[in-house]
């Protein structure tokens, strides 16, 4: 094992800055760098442009907001919480996890806030990346970890009109809680993951809340409640007690959630008929449940969580247009039939610009190459997600077809670190100038991964962030999250190409 740096000369020692830079400081990057120390890779820096840790967690704030994937599966593996308050924790207690995570594991000597990187560019003859920040400033390193996430950016919006409304618009990812909603007309733009959860929380203490639904989503019920302090104590005293209660959460997601993304199973009917049923227990009126009925598959788009809000949307104050959005004006919104509805608040609960199969920024590999021109077109390909052939030394965390369509992303990003990890300390201990994997053994993997995606109800029909400009699906993985781990054991140096 090399002792802290293991750089290709003398001369490189003086010029490249460390090892490895993480990019970012959510869940993925802080997993990152607590494995990197783990196996004594010391000499890197973690750069995250906001000013603490958390990423998605630190940013999201808006009223409901919470994870719907249980919290003992929501968390690192090898660092399980005994004390989560609810079945499904909120953000603000999932980024203290995070936030007590990085202060546990001495990620704070490494940590660089309010460092965003502008670009990237590899030097082939030294095998050196070097990024420059938005702030004009220069890192380099032998190896980088991309760790930036793939709900970051919210997807804002330009509607016309905004500039005339007299009131305030803000979006759910960056909420404005200066904004006092009580007994406010407030309109709510969007039905998904974080709009379903805003509409109950603000719902009672709103005087009118308007829904402007471009789809209806799938709706599955989620069994929320507070879990009791005996469970807690003994998830303390005994810790395999919770690794096991953790693993029968995975079995279920991986056994009965899984295969339902499978198009026409019977499981997916079943999960089907779970939703519908959800709708109409709750939403007795026929006109609104005719608004709340999806027109495509089961799993096409997002499948929701949440038990309380088909009932927000039968409350006297609350109404759900479906006509489309047109524009802003002076005193509220006005829909496609021309109606306008007064509003003192306009929500856009538009979700995020999803870059998972995007460049986070420019990135120049061999030969000065962008990886925007590898991506262009039916784009997005990594070997296993973290690997993309002719971008050497850097390696993606939840990057191409890694996003997970039914558990925890976490079981995929663990996979990851380890992984990569162990790429790097091959890059490192063999004094290797340059790994980049081989552009066939990418090809492979990715038509291999395409193929399998034409039996999944993502690709049904409907339009969804899933889905490229060109329809293919280069977000999320077409399996179960054990069996991308289990891909993932090993780092085979011969799948690679080498620069010596």
């Amino acid at each position: 094992m090399p002792q802290q740096s293991a750089r290709t000369s003398e001369a490189n020692r003086e010029a490249v800055d460390h090892d490895v830079i993480v990019i970012g400081a959510g869940f993925s990057g802080i997993n990152a760098g607590i494995r990197l120390r783990e196996q004594e890779i010391t000499d890197f820096i973690i750069l995250e442009r906001a000013d603490d840790v958390g990423g998605t967690w630190r940013d999201n704030t808006y009223p409901g907001c919470a994870c719907d994937v249980p919290s003992h599966l929501y968390s690192y593996s090898f660092e399980q919480n005994p004390d989560w308050s609810t079945t499904y924790s909120g953000s603000a207690e999932i980024q203290a996890y995070i936030q007590r995570c990085a202060e546990k594991y001495g990620l704070h000597e490494h940590l660089r806030f309010g460092v965003g990187i502008a670009s990237a560019e590899f030097d082939d003859e030294r095998g050196v990346w070097r990024l420059r920040t938005e702030g004009g400033d220069f890192y380099t390193a032998r190896a980088v970890v991309s760790a930036v996430g793939g709900l970051v950016e919210p997807s804002t919006p330009k509607f016309a009109g905004m500039d005339e409304f007299s009131g305030a618009i803000m979006h759910t990812a960056r909420w404005n809680h200066e904004v006092d909603l009580h007994d406010k007309k407030v309109v709510i733009i969007g039905t998904g993951a974080s709009g379903i959860q805003v509409i109950p929380s603000i719902a009672p203490d709103v005087a009118q809340l308007t829904v402007i639904q471009r789809s209806a989503p799938y709706v599955l019920p989620k069994a929320d409640k507070a879990l009791p302090e005996a469970m807690k104590a003994t998830f303390r005293r005994i810790p395999f007690a919770q690794t096991a209660f953790r693993r029968a959460i995975l079995t279920i997601t991986e056994g009965l959630v899984g295969p339902a993304v499978i198009l026409d199973s019977p499981l997916a009917t079943g999960m089907k008929k779970l939703a519908l049923w959800n709708m109409r227990s709750a939403v007795k009126d026929p006109v609104l449940r005719d608004k709340l009925t999806p027109d495509y598959e089961i799993g096409c788009k997002r499948v929701l969580f949440a038990s309380n809000y088909y009932p927000a949307l039968t409350r006297d104050n609350v109404t759900v247009e479906t006509e489309g959005f047109d524009r802003f004006t002076a005193n509220g919104v006005r829909l496609a039939d021309g109606r306008e509805i007064e509003a003192d608040v306009v929500i856009t609960a538009t979700g995020f610009k999803v870059n998972i199969a995007e460049p986070p920024f420019p990135i120049l590999g061999q030969n000065g190459e962008a990886l925007a021109d590898k991506w262009a077109g039916p784009g997005g390909k990594a070997y296993k997600g973290v690997a993309t052939a002719g971008v050497p030394n850097w390696f993606f965390m939840l990057g191409p077809n890694t996003g997970p369509g039914h558990t925890s992303v976490l079981i995929y990003t663990e996979a990851q670190a380890r992984y990569i990890t162990e790429a790097i300390r091959t890059l490192l201990n063999k004094d290797l100038t340059a790994i980049a994997v081989k552009p066939k053994v990418m090809r492979r993997y990715h038509e291999k991964l395409q193929n399998r995606m034409r039996y999944t109800s993502w690709t049904s029909g409907c339009q969804s962030w899933y889905l490229d400009a060109h329809g293919e699906n280069h977000t999320l993985f077409p399996g179960l999250a054990t069996e991308y781990a289990l891909s993932m054991r090993r780092f085979k140096l011969g799948e690679y190409e080498v620069a010596r």
